[in-house]
C-alpha cells in the first residue's frame, strides 16, 4: 500500500555524525590514510606574520584543492560549493555540519602566495613520493619519461606575431604576473633558452606558453607536462613543466633524474623513452652516469635514394676509420681552420672520408657515392653512446621496456580524461608548475588508493 506523505518536521535536537555517513568503500577514505599534512604548518610558518587576524587553516586548502584534483573539479568556485554540499568531501576536509567553507578568492591569494613562495606543492608533492616509496610501489631500476601538450589558458586573438614582439620593451613593473614570469624565465633552460627560435605568435596575457600545431590539428598555446616515472607500478617521481618543444622536454629529464637522486636517492639502471629523447647529447649524458638508454636512437643520416648509409659501414675503434661494405677505409678528414668553430670537430662532429682514386674504380660506387668523387661520412662526438643504445635494441629486455612504456601514456590519458586536465587554468610557467604538481600528487594518492584500499568495516546497527 502507498505510505504516508512525507513531510518536513524540523526537530529540536540532531544527532549526525559524518563519519556514519561516509560509505567505506568511498575513494577518499582509501586517499585519507595517505595524506599526513602534519608537516606543512611548520613548512609555512616563516610565511605568516606573528600578528593579525588568524588565517584559514593552510591543511584545510591543501585537503580541498586535493579533492578538485582527485575528482577533475576544475573551478575553485565549483569546489567551494561541492564541499559545501558533499557529506565525504566535508569529512575529508575535517570540515563539521556547521563549519564553512572558505571563499574561492583565499585559494588564488595563497597560490600566488605563500604557496609558491614556500614551494608548498612541490613539498606535497614529494610527500607522496615518499609514502609511495614507503610502501614499496617504487624501486628505483626502471623509469619511463614523457611529455604531454596540455593547452594553456590563451588564445591567438590576443597575441603578437613574432616579427612585431620585443620582449626589451615590457616593464616589469606594470606587467601581469604571468608577464613578469615569462621575463623571470628568458634565461632558463625550460624556457627562454630552450631554443632560439621563436615562435610564429606570442601570447600577450601568457607569452612563456608556446604556439604549437604539434597534434597535426588547429595551432593553440600550451605547456609540456614532463612526467618521471618509476615502471613496476606507474607512480610519478618527479614532474617538470617547460616549453613545449622538444629541446625543453629533453632538457627536463636531466633535471628530474638529478631531483630524484639528490631527494630520494633513485638512481635507475634504465630509461625508457620514445624516439624524441634518443639524440646524441642525451644518450652521451645517460650512458656517463651508468643508465641504459633504452630509446630509439634519434638519427638522420638514413638515406631514401637506395645508397648505403653510415649504418652500412663498420666502425673500427682501435684504429679510428670506418670500413665500407667493399672493404675499403674511410679516414678522418682533418684541417685547420682560422676559427675553429667552423670545423667539423668545432661542434664535435668528426668527418671521414675514403681515397678519390679508390672510390672512383670501386665497383659499388652507384650504391655508396654516385654524385661524389669520394664518400664521406661524419661521426659525432657521442657515436659511441648512440651504438650503445641501438645494441640495446636488439635485446629482449628492450621489446619489456617499450610495452612498458605504455604506463606513462596511460598516466596521461588518466590526465586528461579522468582529471579533466585538458586546459590550464593558471597562466605562466609557476602557475603551469603549481597545476601539473597537484596532479601527479593525486594521480599518486589515487594510485595508492588503488593498491591499498581502506579495509572495510562493518556498519552499525541502527
Amino acid at each position: 500500500m502507498m505510505g504516508p506523505k512525507q513531510e518536513a518536521q524540523p526537530a529540536l535536537f540532531y544527532e549526525f555524525s559524518l563519519e556514519d555517513h561516509v560509505p567505506q568503500d568511498h575513494l577518499l577514505r582509501s586517499i585519507d590514510r595517505f595524506v599526513d599534512l602534519s608537516s606543512i604548518r611548520a613548512h609555512l610558518a616563516d610565511f605568516y606574520s606573528h600578528t593579525g587576524r588568524p588565517s584559514v587553516d593552510p591543511e584545510l586548502l591543501i585537503r580541498m584543492l586535493l579533492v578538485g584534483y582527485c575528482f577533475g573539479i576544475r573551478s575553485e568556485r565549483r569546489l567551494c560549493e561541492e564541499v559545501h554540499l558533499n557529506l565525504a568531501y566535508r569529512w575529508f576536509c575535517r570540515l563539521d555540519l556547521a563549519d564553512r567553507v572558505p571563499d574561492h578568492s583565499t585559494f588564488s591569494k595563497n597560490r600566488h602566495g605563500r604557496f609558491r613562495d614556500s614551494a608548498l606543492l612541490r613539498h606535497l608533492f614529494e610527500m607522496t613520493v615518499a609514502r609511495c616509496i614507503e610502501e614499496g610501489l617504487v624501486s628505483g631500476q626502471r623509469m619511463a619519461v614523457d611529455a604531454r601538450l596540455i593547452e594553456a589558458d590563451a588564445n591567438k586573438q590576443n597575441s603578437t606575431p613574432k616579427e612585431e614582439w620585443d620582449a626589451s620593451t615590457i616593464d616589469p613593473a606594470a606587467a601581469p604576473r604571468a608577464v613578469r614570469e615569462y621575463l623571470e624565465t628568458l634565461d632558463e633552460a625550460a624556457f627562454g633558452a630552450a631554443s632560439e627560435v621563436q615562435p610564429k605568435f606570442t601570447s600577450h596575457s601568457d607569452p612563456a606558453s608556446q604556439w604549437t600545431a604539434a597534434r597535426k590539428g588547429p595551432a593553440f598555446f600550451s605547456y609540456s607536462d614532463n612526467y618521471l616515472i618509476d615502471t613496476d607500478h606507474g607512480v610519478i617521481v618527479d614532474v617538470e613543466a617547460t616549453r613545449s618543444i622538444r629541446q625543453a622536454e629533453v632538457g627536463s629529464t636531466r633535471t628530474m633524474l638529478d631531483r630524484v637522486q639528490a631527494k630520494f636517492d633513485l638512481h635507475p639502471e634504465r630509461l625508457i623513452a620514445d624516439t624524441a629523447y634518443g639524440t646524441g647529447p642525451m644518450l652521451g649524458w645517460l650512458v656517463d652516469r651508468k643508465i641504459a638508454p633504452h630509446i630509439p636512437v634519434f638519427d638522420k643520416s638514413g638515406r631514401n635514394d637506395g645508397t648505403w648509409t653510415r649504418a652500412d659501414f663498420e666502425w673500427d675503434a682501435e684504429n679510428n676509420q670506418y670500413i665500407c661494405p667493399e672493404g675499403q677505409t674511410l679516414k678522418q678528414f682533418r684541417r685547420n681552420y682560422s676559427d675553429p668553430n667552423r670545423g667539423p670537430t668545432g661542434k664535435g662532429v668528426a668527418k671521414y672520408r675514403g681515397l678519390k682514386h679508390i672510390c672512383q674504380a670501386c665497383p659499388s660506387k652507384p650504391r655508396c657515392c654516385p654524385n661524389m668523387d669520394f664518400r664521406s661520412i661524419t661521426r659525432e662526438e657521442h657515436e659511441d653512446a648512440r651504438q650503445v643504445a641501438r645494441d640495446i635494441a636488439k635485446t629482449r629486455q628492450y621489446e619489456v621496456s617499450m610495452k612498458l612504456r605504455k604506463k606513462v601514456e596511460m598516466l596521461f590519458a588518466h590526465l586528461k580524461r579522468i582529471l579533466g586536465l585538458g586546459r590550464l587554468r593558471l597562466r605562466g610557467p609557476c602557475g603551469a608548475n603549481d597545476e601539473f604538481l597537484l596532479a601527479a600528487t593525486a594521480q599518486n594518492l589515487r594510485k595508492l588508493a588503488k593498491i591499498f584500499p581502506a579495509p572495510q568495516q562493518p556498519r552499525k546497527a541502527r
